[in-house]
């Protein structure tokens, strides 16, 4: 895949270093107001929860991340703009040196992540920054503004391409998208998940996704009939004809599609088939097949719309029959309709002091789910050597020696633990070197490989994990040493509070 900053698009041109939240800006000046700008810090990204009610949740934006590192600086109108800040005596609220720091302001952390179309779970690190706590502190609202909103999309596309049971999904929903960024990032989000192309024009060309379309109800209005309307289509698109056939009636539109399938194979063509956007799409498709096949069109592709999600998809799937070949969504995935947002966080888990050593952080809260996890952490996945099928993420401190055979306590309920390790079982560190001092030291795979990399990894987790009502919850725990220091420093924190 190529970078966003390889085209010449107007939405990416210049700095995008102000995209982020004021209060970034105010606690980076006051870092660099006490002397801290340049102190070392550890940050982890998570969520607390998996979105849409699932058991999963697929990684994704990293590529976005790794676009607005590159080109991260603060030009001099970013510089012009700050400086003409005040604050509430209205006096300018940033030092000369403060802008001036920022001008000269070279990135130098160091970043590892989960790659994109990584199965993850709640509270595991889909990326941990390391470095001075300036430049952390501007990451955070980009960061998370690319992984909440990428990850909520490929997470949803992925939920509506297991529903489909590798039937074709047709992501159409840029009209319905939160503006052309939301679109554009959707677009490519929705394909990692799965689908298999998509209607917008422009993600197309920037990330090589693979574009379809149809024509609109405007189209068949636009003539004096409909017959006239798919005649006058074919003519302009004769191997690939595809019609809509709802604008009036449903069977006698496709009555009528049929008439022109006909004259197109007197000239040695075959039409693709039809759309249904409307109506009982189970009843309609199976009337439509009946008519296709007798017809004598029996690879005729019978395409629906009208917002689909998994659930109506599943439903028309398995429990009326339709006769569907292939599924066109747009609204309900490029909005992620029933869930809003991911909810991913940004918190600091470690400090380190003048003489070098690390302190670990964390945040106390009335909530334990609010609790985050101290250090330096990196997750495990154990999987069945045997089988491959993921057993359970252990989430430890690079820091500390880890035994073979580890202890992996549950950090609800310590009650409940499982050693990992055991004979039969391999492992792989999910988060990997992006960035060290600064520089990219990934090499970002093609989109197509993060798609792949999604259903090989969604074919690992067991199917129990993957149902959309109540699924079975994966095992997700901290290893031993890890989950002893958490509650030593809530107690300690507690105490002293």
């Amino acid at each position: 895949m190529q970078n966003l900053s390889n085209f010449e698009n107007p939405i990416y041109k210049g700095s995008l270093a102000l995209l982020t939240d004021y209060y970034q800006i105010t606690m980076a000046y006051a870092y660099w107001k006490a002397n801290k700008a340049d102190q070392k810090g550890v940050f982890h990204l998570f969520f607390r929860k998996n979105p849409f009610a699932g058991g999963y949740t697929i990684a994704c934006g990293l590529d976005y991340v790794i676009d607005y590192i590159e080109n991260f600086s603060f030009q001099e109108s970013d510089l012009e703009y700050l400086r003409n800040q005040t604050d509430a005596s209205g006096i300018q609220a940033f030092d000369e040196g403060f802008i001036e720091y920022l001008k000269n302001l070279k990135f130098t952390c160091d970043i590892k992540a989960m790659p994109e179309g990584t199965i993850c779970f709640p509270n595991e690190p889909m990326l941990r920054i390391s470095g001075p706590l300036l430049q952390c502190q501007l990451l955070e609202t980009p960061l998370l503004n690319i992984i909440n909103f990428q990850s909520l999309i490929a997470t949803k596309a992925a939920r509506i391409c297991q529903a489909a049971q590798g039937d074709p999904i047709m992501e159409f929903g840029l009209r319905r998208a939160q503006g052309m960024d939301g679109g554009l990032a959707a677009s490519r989000a929705a394909y990692i998940g799965g689908c298999a192309s998509t209607s917008n024009v422009l993600a197309g060309k920037l990330f090589n996704i693979p574009v379809s379309g149809t024509h609109a109800h405007s189209w068949i209005l636009s003539f004096p009939t409909e017959k006239e309307a798919f005649e006058e289509y074919a003519k302009a698109f004769p191997d690939n004809s595809l019609f809509l056939v709802d604008t009036f009636d449903t069977l006698e539109g496709v009555r009528k599609a049929i008439a022109v399938a006909d004259e197109l194979k007197k000239i040695g063509k075959t039409f693709k088939g039809i759309r249904i956007d409307s109506g009982d799409l189970a009843y309609f498709s199976q009337r439509a097949r009946v008519l296709l096949d007798e017809a004598g069109y029996p690879n005729a592709k019978i395409v629906a719309s009208n917002d689909l999600d998994e659930y109506i998809i599943h439903s028309l799937k398995k429990e009326q029959n339709a006769a569907i070949d292939i599924w066109g969504v747009g609204t309900k995935l490029i909005t992620a309709f029933d869930q809003p947002a991911l909810g991913a966080v940004y918190k600091l888990s470690a400090l380190q002091e003048e003489d070098g050593t690390w302190v670990d952080k964390i945040k106390l809260s009335e909530q334990s789910i609010k609790i985050n996890n101290p250090g330096m952490q990196q997750c495990r996945r154990y999987f069945s050597l045997s089988q491959g099928v993921f057993v359970g993420d252990m989430i430890f401190d690079e820091r500390d020696e880890l035994a073979k055979q580890s202890l992996m306590i549950d950090p609800a309920d310590a009650t409940r633990s499982k050693i990992m390790g055991k004979q039969g079982l391999g492992y792989i560190d999910l988060l990997e070197d992006i960035y060290i001092n600064g520089e990219l030291m990934y090499q970002q795979p093609s989109l197509l490989e993060i798609r792949d990399r999604v259903q090989a990894q969604l074919k690992d987790l067991d199917p129990s994990i993957k149902r959309f009502i109540n699924p079975h919850i994966y095992t997700v725990g901290l290893e031993q040493q890890l989950h002893k220091r958490k509650n030593e420093l809530i107690m300690n924190l507690r105490k002293a509070n």
